[in-house]
Formats: C-alpha cells, structure tokens, sequence
C-alpha cells in the first residue's frame, strides 16, 4: 500500500520543522543559517515523505533531492518574482529567492546522511 502514517517520521518531521524555524528566527550567520538550514530541510523533507507514504529509502530520498533541486533552479528563474509574489513572506519562505550553487551541496549532503542513518538503523 503506497499510503500509510508512520509517527516515527512524523515525529521528525515535526522536530525538524521546529528546529528550521528556531534557525530562521535568532540566527542570523554565515553558516548554519544557509548551510546547515539547507541540509536540514531535505532530511525534513524527506520525513515529511516517508510519514505518508511506503517508499523505499532510495526513492523516497531521490524524490526530495530531485524536488529540492528543482527549487533551487525555480530560485536561479527568479519564480516569486515571475509569479509577482516577491512581497509575500510566505512565498519568499517556501520558495525561496536566492540561487546559490551552494545550496546544491547541502541538500546532496542531507540526503547522503538520511540514507546513511536508514542504512545504519536498518542493519
């Protein structure tokens, strides 16, 4: 069955969510802000995933990478802008609106460490 809830994800989703918010609220650096932000946000991503739905590990984890690169490009395109929502807080915060190469390695990094914990966990 491809639906199902898994509170263990939910539960870290749920963490995850409010640590990303904690972050963009009081910090205000050069690092974790934009780097660790970025990391964290596909391995909440993914959570979010595998909460809802009964994917293996590896398809779960390149469905968000893919999704997260595909908004990291949207970011390149300018997309709230084009939409004409450069004035909405909550467009600017799901969406985002700056490309940075950078983010590309974040978000590769996040998901190489959710696979490499559900490898753990699962030997």
């Amino acid at each position: 069955m491809l639906f199902t809830f898994n509170l263990k994800y939910l539960s870290w989703a749920v963490v995850l969510f409010l640590l990303e918010i904690i972050i963009a609220v009081f910090i205000h650096d050069h690092i974790i802000r934009p780097y660790v932000g970025d990391l964290l946000v596909v391995i909440l991503l993914y959570c979010g995933v595998r909460a809802f739905l009964n994917l293996p590990v590896w398809m779960a984890a390149l469905i968000v990478l893919v999704f997260s690169y595909c908004i990291e490009i949207l970011q390149y395109f300018h997309l709230v802008r084009l939409l004409g929502l450069q004035h909405s807080p909550l467009a600017n915060i799901i969406f985002g609106n700056y490309f940075q190469w950078m983010d590309f390695v974040a978000y590769t990094l996040g998901i190489v460490i959710v696979v490499g914990i559900e490898k753990y966990v699962e030997d």
